[in-house]
């Protein structure tokens, strides 16, 4: 997942464009330090959700919708997983909604 959160990281940052080539399975298997197997993992795993696209003998490149599939991906985990976390620690540790927002302005200002 290490390798997704990557590649999801550079389109939504607009590192990479859509019809940009990605770097091999070899380059982000020596990046990363683990197996190729475990790169062409990851990318058939982007390939499956339509974020990266196989052009044979030529390499991977982000796919036209890529950002907007990657904001939809995201999305659902954040209200599925990390949100329900949120609510449940800010409860359990007592923290009101007017501190999270007061805190929130004070690291967006």
């Amino acid at each position: 997942m290490q390798i997704v959160d990557w590649v999801f990281e550079q389109v939504l940052k607009e590192a990479w464009q859509p019809g940009d080539k990605i770097p091999s399975v070899r380059e982000s298997a020596v990046r990363f330090e683990v197996n190729p197997n475990t790169v062409m993992r990851s990318y058939e795993y982007l390939q499956q959700q339509e974020v990266i696209v196989n052009r044979r003998g030529i390499g991977f490149f982000v796919a036209p919708e890529a950002k907007n599939i990657i904001l939809s991906i995201r999305k659902k985990e954040f209200l599925e997983e990390e949100m329900p976390l949120f609510f449940k620690t800010i409860n359990l540790l007592g923290i009101s909604m007017d501190e999270v927002v007061s805190e929130y302005n004070k690291k967006n200002q």
